[in-house]
């Protein structure tokens, strides 16, 4: 591996794990209703796990409500037993036509659990991109150990994994930051 493909593969990482980090705060919930929070959920469609929005059309019409309307009505139970399993702390309404999603507004002690699992993920992910330098850093003492670059050069390229390390730790520290706003803004 060449010197400057150390760092260019240590910034794809840690590009990653922040898109990763976004990725599973979209799930968190908020006081909003957001259609990503059933991102993960699979239907039983004739003993297939299918994703939900491949069965139904999933639509927040209103900043408190989801609504789901299955293309095929035979679903409906289904779709109800699903979101009942995934523990999102939402009462699905099953009307015969679709269902109704209504999200209560979120309690102070909830919003604080949910800045805490917020706070988790983020340390969990700075914790990987930690990881990411120290691969990194390894690579970089075997070159050097194989003569494949100078001192001067893993001097430098050690700190430009450090600068990127912490540029990618302050990214983790801002998402968070606003994550947790916007779970604890009413």
């Amino acid at each position: 591996m060449a010197n400057e493909d150390v760092v260019k593969e240590l910034k794809t990482r840690i590009d990653k794990t922040l898109d990763d980090l976004k990725k599973e705060l979209s799930k968190v919930r908020t006081g909003r209703a957001s259609t990503s929070l059933l991102d993960g959920i699979r239907v039983d469609f004739y003993g297939t796990p299918t994703p939900l929005n491949g069965v139904a059309s999933v639509q927040s019409p209103e900043p408190r409500l989801i609504t789901i309307k299955p293309w095929d009505k035979s679903v409906l139970k289904e779709i109800d037993k699903a979101i009942r399993e995934a523990n999102l702390g939402l009462n699905p309404m099953n009307d015969g036509e679709m269902i109704r999603l209504p999200f209560p507004p979120l309690t102070e002690e909830r919003r604080k659990e949910i800045a805490k699992q917020v706070k988790s993920k983020g340390e969990e992910h700075k914790v990987a991109i930690r990881n990411i330098r120290r691969d990194s850093n390894e690579v970089l003492k075997t070159q050097l150990k194989d003569k494949k670059i100078t001192e001067d050069d893993n001097k430098r390229l050690q700190e430009k994994v450090q600068k990127e390390t912490d540029a990618g730790v302050a990214e983790v520290d801002k998402i968070i930051a606003a994550k947790e706003k916007e779970v604890m803004s009413v």
